[in-house]
């Protein structure tokens, strides 16, 4: 295997991964607000909130992340008809990936908050609370403790799914390799590298996560 061209490799995919965690980043970030959001409607007793939180769970989950961002790149701009800016790539893949990461994290949020006994939020109701200041107050941040680990792991998912972009023309990290592999016809060394370089991203993601959740657990303890 050519190890020098690896090696040679690794600046201009060091750049794509940047751009991979900025990725990454933005859509689980944007997806955590969405996701809340669209928790707390589906677990509403209001039909006009869990409906349409539903549908969108279902469709975003049901649907393949690669067809989310072609429907999105592509056919947006047209449907809406409206003219898309030099970046609208760039956008695109950002909105198609928090919608995504959107659907899961609601559903990691409603089984957080389900699983909280239900004699917590009756006692903060005895005490005087709201029903909203219950959730606020008691039970989310019992419920965000709960939901740490699956959250790392929406994480990790997302960051090797951010791949997908490479269709919108995006330069993320296996674009970056797919560069260099059509300028050198030599995939395996470049390829190899990339490979490297996302288990190097999951494996640094993955502890943070880890020693995230052992120091929620001795917080508990305490």
């Amino acid at each position: 295997m050519n190890w020098q061209l690896s090696i040679s490799s690794i600046p201009d995919l060091l750049q794509g991964a940047i751009l991979t965690i900025e990725l990454t980043a933005v859509a689980v970030s944007s997806g955590t607000i969405i996701g809340l959001l669209m928790a707390m409607c589906r677990l509403s007793k209001r039909k006009f909130l869990s409906v349409p939180s539903a549908v969108y769970v279902d469709f975003f989950r049901g649907t393949p992340l690669l067809v989310q961002l072609l429907l999105i790149g592509y056919g947006a701009p047209q449907v809406l008809n409206f003219q898309a800016p030099d970046n609208w790539f760039y956008i695109a893949s950002i909105i198609a990936l928090a919608l995504n990461s959107g659907a899961y994290i609601t559903e990691i949020f409603r089984a957080g908050i389900q699983s909280i006994d239900r004699g917590q939020s009756e006692a903060a109701r005895s005490l005087g609370m709201s029903q909203t200041q219950s959730m606020l107050y008691v039970i989310l941040p019992q419920a965000v403790k709960r939901v740490i680990p699956p959250l790392g792991n929406e994480f990790i998912a997302m960051l090797k799914d951010s791949s997908l972009v490479s269709v919108l023309a995006i330069q993320e990290l296996l674009l970056s390799g797919k560069i260099i592999v059509g300028r050198t016809y030599q995939p395996f060394p470049v390829y190899i590298m990339v490979a490297l370089i996302y288990l190097v991203m999951t494996f640094i993601i993955s502890r943070f996560v880890n020693y995230t959740e052992r120091r929620f657990a001795k917080n508990d303890i305490r």
